[in-house]
């Protein structure tokens, strides 16, 4: 539904540059290219949702390989309320950067955090949040 609104503004954007164009030039220029920005996010977004996200032993991947947070990497897992997470997502803390990726809708990782939800089911993602949350306690052994 997101990725439909999206595509659905930039195409509007467009129209109204097009078919009812403002006064001024540079208003006409900036619509056409946030409706282009808009339409080629959207783009991205929907080839991004077709890879699937796995669990696997190792960590989390994209069903192609791609890694997204092995789990040697992984210091916390948060599902908290409040904090900066992806819409029906979770947030995993990382013990060392792994570098910028971005997959719109799917997940993001910037520095030690990663990012999984968007259009994603939230029961799908909750699943997955408190399976990758015992896989961490497992690996790291009772609490002392």
């Amino acid at each position: 539904m997101g990725l439909a609104i999206q595509l659905i503004l930039g195409a509007l954007l467009l129209w109204l540059a097009v078919m009812h164009p403002p006064a001024n030039v540079l208003w006409q220029l900036f619509l056409i290219a946030i409706g282009v920005a808009a339409l080629a996010l959207g783009q991205r977004g929907w080839r991004g949702s077709a890879v699937a996200i796995a669990l696997r032993d190792d960590g989390l991947f994209q069903e192609d390989g791609t890694p997204i947070a092995p789990l040697d990497n992984i210091a916390s897992v948060d599902r908290a309320l409040f904090s900066f997470k992806p819409s029906n997502g979770f947030l995993i803390r990382l013990r060392e950067p792994a570098g910028r990726a971005w997959v719109p809708g799917m997940w993001w990782r910037v520095g030690r955090r990663v990012g999984i939800g968007g259009v994603t089911g939230g029961a799908d993602t909750k699943i997955v949040a408190d399976a990758l949350s015992f896989m961490v306690a497992a690996r790291d052994g009772p609490p002392r």
